[in-house]
């Protein structure tokens, strides 16, 4: 399975890149299979960024990003809160993505910043902007403000959402559609069902009679 980290903090060492590691770190942990894990890192790809919102065309290195992103089994997304809400980096990097790139991928999203008020930012922000990407949000979103860093409470969130992306990851990896059932061909079935006459079908294969809108209607006005 293929995991990939995107992280949009701009300081090095940063704690929006710290947080994505843990996070990685417990997805890994608690993965049932092998792991491929990859780090986008939002802030060397500013500039292709910009470029590709101007002229529509990918730089290099912003298109193997776009390729990791794209081919991810589960994505772990880290933003430094900005206003209120996330980077104009992070969301310019989702915005350079196709419309129906992440539909159905699972998504564990996290978020940190200078303060505990900014927490709500997981649920009006980036929840949103993915379940609009048609991306599958686990249930566990990780916030970390100033003074959680090495207080109680967050290595459990850290451990819990690990643990849900993980599980995802891995039934959506090892999920496969079933095929339609064939109809047996009369030799198959046996001369019995050979020699029965079809019946023709009223109503739904169920046997549930479906009274039309307008009869009811006509029905009301008697």
């Amino acid at each position: 399975m293929k995991l990939v980290v995107v992280s949009a903090g701009l300081s090095v060492p940063s704690s929006t890149r710290l947080l994505g590691d843990r996070l990685a770190a417990a997805t890994v942990g608690r993965a049932s299979g092998e792991v491929d894990l990859r780090v986008v890192e939002l802030r060397d790809l500013a500039v292709e960024i910009a470029h590709n919102l101007t002229n529509g065309f990918p730089g290099r290195a912003l298109s193997a990003a776009i390729d990791d992103v794209t081919s991810a089994d589960g994505l772990i997304v880290v933003t430094p809160v900005f206003s209120a809400s996330y980077s104009g980096l992070f969301k310019s990097f989702f915005d350079v993505l196709d419309k129906d790139a992440l539909a159905g991928r699972p998504v564990l999203i996290a978020a940190t910043g200078g303060t505990g008020r900014h927490s709500l930012v997981l649920e009006h922000a980036l929840r949103p902007l993915f379940a609009y990407l048609r991306a599958v949000v686990v249930p566990t979103g990780v916030y970390a403000a100033s003074e959680d860093w090495g207080a109680e409470g967050l290595a459990e969130r850290i451990d819990r959402a690990g643990g849900e992306l993980a599980a995802l990851m891995s039934a959506l990896a090892g999920s496969v559609e079933p095929g339609p059932t064939p109809a047996p061909s009369s030799a198959q079935a046996g001369p019995e069902a050979a020699a029965v006459p079809a019946q023709p079908s009223s109503g739904r294969a169920d046997g549930f009679h479906v009274v039309p809108f307008a009869e009811q209607l006509a029905a009301l006005r008697a």
